[in-house]
């Protein structure tokens, strides 16, 4: 495999893959297999690869110093792929999530606040509630087997709901619930095959009549919850539609959002606020599983710090060995492990490389994550690599689960904070076992979630 001093070998165009067919079997396998894909090409090519895919020239990085001058590009010369965020817009609209440039900038400036560690300690009592009401309510036999991704899919569901709009998830509403959890496994789907297409096919055309009412679903929860406030403002509220409402962009014209806006920016917060945390949370569930001996340190950790009782905001820098397990989880399943793709606006060279403007660049995390000299025997499941000495050994930009650059992730305390909190009701509560036979097959559909969900057993404390 290549090291850094292979990689100056080719002064005008890193290897690659022969574009036969214009690279349609290319494409082809990226449909079926992105991250095998990614990782064969690292493996037979090295750290860049180049290849042509119909009239796109594109170039894969799997250094951590080549992707770092792309994501952290001072002079600006990349902007997000214009595909992949297309497919977004579809349902997310013109978020933070979507935008370039000035409008990008003025989002991102407005919403920062709320992400904030001001209001983290807030936010926290409502991550612990919603732990608590969905954990209290599971059977209370000594032990029993259950979706594990589906509790923490509901729960994760009700945690934004309850810090977006103030709202739980009641008895009463369990059905709409399950409804937006199934509309967002669709989206998440027809959004991961859409990706390989060159343009999307209008909504009203028949095979696209369950993306349809998925997105219905989605669209009527949030507008009615806007619609609510708007009707009945809430003057104290501390929610995150409060703070959209009210915010202002102080140091640019000082408008406010409008409720196209707020829609927007509420439906990316709903759907990545719990779909990437569920999906953190369902692999660490299965990492503890099957790693008794690193669960039972975590358990203990939490025994210690916490007791019974509840855990806090202020608790969390008490609990390092925990979220050594969650960031070592993120290592091996992060949930969004591909497809960060960045277009260049103008010539711009990455490592000894020349890209034309136009280029079209690749970095998968999870081939990073994976790489065995950034993370030796890469495939075992170690919390240590995430102590304070080996952060500190850790090669920059060889772990990205939230991204990195101006484009990180806005959420990732927020992720971080309920994560952690989760993780420890849980241990409180129970210890964790696998299923035999029920090993899970990671899927990529945006995020990576297991194939057939994840059976647990879950045995009480």
């Amino acid at each position: 495999m290549s090291s850094t001093s292979n990689i100056l070998s080719s002064p005008l165009l890193p290897p690659g893959p022969h574009s036969s067919f214009f690279g349609l079997p290319l494409l082809r396998q990226m449909r079926r297999d992105y991250l095998g894909l990614a990782r064969q090409m690292h493996q037979s090519y090295g750290d860049a690869v180049y290849a042509r895919i119909g009239p796109e020239r594109t170039y894969e990085f799997f250094h951590p110093e080549l992707v770092r001058e792309v994501l952290l590009d001072p002079s600006r010369s990349f902007i997000r792929w214009e595909r992949g965020t297309q497919v977004f817009a579809e349902m997310h609209g013109q978020s933070v999530l979507v935008t370039e440039g000035d409008t990008w900038q003025r989002q991102r400036r407005m919403l920062q606040p709320g992400f904030g560690t001001k209001r983290m300690a807030g936010y926290a009592q409502h991550m612990v509630a919603a732990a608590a009401q969905a954990l209290d309510a599971l059977p209370p036999a000594p032990a029993q087997t259950l979706n594990f991704e589906h509790l923490v899919t509901q729960l994760t569901m009700d945690v934004v709901l309850r810090t977006l709009f103030s709202q739980q998830i009641t008895a009463s509403q369990r059905g709409e619930a399950l409804a937006a959890e199934r509309a967002v496994q669709v989206i998440s789907r027809m959004g991961m095959e859409e990706f390989f297409w060159p343009a999307s096919l209008p909504y009203w055309m028949p095979h696209k009549r369950t993306a349809r009412r998925a997105k219905r679903t989605l669209d009527a929860l949030v507008w009615r919850h806007i619609r609510q406030r708007r009707q009945d403002p809430a003057p104290d509220s501390t929610d995150l539609l409060g703070m959209l409402i009210a915010v202002r962009d102080e140091t640019g014209d000082g408008g406010a959002l409008n409720d196209n806006e707020i829609r927007d920016q509420c439906m990316t917060i709903f759907l990545a606020g719990h779909e990437t945390t569920a999906a953190a949370l369902t692999w660490w569930g299965h990492t503890m599983a099957t790693h008794p001996d690193c669960a039972q340190r975590a358990q203990d950790e939490v025994d210690h710090v916490l007791g019974k009782r509840p855990p806090q905001y202020a608790d969390l820098p008490a609990l390092p060995y925990l979220a050594q397990t969650l960031k070592e989880t993120m290592r091996l399943y992060p949930p969004a492990p591909s497809l960060i793709s960045r277009r260049a606006t103008r010539a711009v060279q990455i490592g000894p490389w020349q890209l034309p403007a136009g280029a079209l660049v690749r970095v998968t995390p999870w081939v990073l994550q994976h790489d065995a000299r950034w993370f030796p025997e890469p495939e075992r499941f170690d919390p240590e690599r995430f102590s304070d000495a080996g952060q500190a050994a850790q090669v920059r930009g060889s772990y990205l689960p939230f991204g990195a650059g101006p484009r990180v992730c806005i959420g990732n305390l927020f992720a971080s904070t309920e994560m952690a909190l989760v993780a420890a009701m849980v241990l409180q509560r129970f210890r964790l076992a696998p299923v035999p036979g029920a090993a899970p097959t990671p899927v990529l559909n945006v995020t990576l979630r297991p194939a057939q969900g994840l059976q647990l057993q879950l045995l009480r404390r």
